[in-house]
């Protein structure tokens, strides 16, 4: 028996011993993909949480995400791999001075990208995911000014979008800030049957070869259901693991980052282990934890989210 399946076997029995239930995202490794009880990119995760029966749940994902599940579960034990599963788009707003930049703005609206942390959610109006930011962002009336973090190339393309009066927060994803524009150059070439599809974290210059820009979700739907048989992803390229199960007779082709390596995987979301997982669930921890008045707070934005995004 291959050692990977002995792990998963342990996984799935300790699950079931502790009455778990595992979410990931998909830029997770395949095997804990396949592990997962709900899959989904934040905007389905954060749906998925809502629903949850089972008393425990591991989050395979980053921080932001395990937060999310818990403000949205306060009874339940929320647990993670790796605590130093982080995010640099959460990392690049901090409290004190993100409440310097709204309080600048004071009838402004606020919609942060879910990927922050608690205490960015709490100083929120609305929390959107890049499934539904364009919605969130048209559900605000026409009069306002919408202040809208932390990632700037998502809020530029939305802001393009909707044509909304947006003032934006100077924060990025490394994963989709740095692919190579001369690289999607040569693979177009290379491949010009190809559709190319891309995250709207990516900055403009690459976002303009793409031919659908969208959320996981988004980009992962089209592979399946594109008339194509080539695709040049422009995201983490964790998402080809799920493509691959959905069509595994088409090609996808991951692009070079600026150092020229097909590297983008997002080094925060690799951080998580099987390993990690049997310890986590052996232990029961690390156990995410968040204050009640501060878990309110973050609550109000979120919810308005999902009751705008069904």
């Amino acid at each position: 028996m291959k050692t990977n399946q002995k792990k998963i076997d342990k996984i799935r029995q300790l699950k079931e011993e502790k009455n778990a239930v595992i979410l990931a995202h998909y830029y997770q490794d395949g095997d804990i993909q396949d592990l997962a009880d709900y899959i989904g990119d934040s905007l389905a995760l954060s749906q998925a949480a809502q629903k949850v029966e089972a008393e425990v749940i591991v989050f395979a994902g980053v921080n932001f995400m395990a937060e999310t599940a818990k403000i949205l579960n306060p009874t339940k034990k929320v647990i993670v791999p790796d605590l130093k599963a982080g995010c640099s788009l959460a990392d690049s707003a901090e409290p004190k001075r993100f409440k310097e930049w709204r309080d600048k703005y004071p009838d402004a609206v606020v919609i942060s990208y879910i990927n922050t942390t608690a205490e960015i959610k709490a100083l929120s109006d609305i929390i959107c995911t890049s499934s539904n930011a364009e919605k969130i962002v048209n559900s605000v009336p026409k009069d306002k000014l919408i202040l809208f973090a932390p990632d700037k190339f998502l809020g530029s393309y939305v802001k393009q979008a909707t044509g909304r009066e947006m003032i934006l927060w100077d924060g990025t994803c490394q994963v989709h800030e740095f692919f190579s524009e001369s690289k999607v150059i040569e693979l177009i070439d290379k491949y010009p049957n190809a559709e190319v599809l891309a995250h709207p974290e990516c900055p403009p210059n690459i976002l303009k070869y793409a031919h659908i820009v969208g959320s996981t979700t988004k980009i992962i739907k089209r592979a399946v259901e594109s008339q194509k048989d080539e695709f040049i992803i422009l995201t983490e390229p964790g998402v080809i693991h799920e493509m691959y199960k959905l069509n595994p007779n088409r090609k996808y082709i991951e692009v070079p980052n600026l150092n020229g390596c097909s590297c983008n995987e997002c080094p925060y979301m690799r951080l998580n282990t099987l390993d990690k997982i049997i310890d986590a669930l052996e232990k029961l921890q690390p156990e995410i934890q968040i204050a009640e008045e501060l878990r309110l707070k973050a609550l109000k934005p979120i919810e308005k989210m999902l009751e705008l995004s069904w």
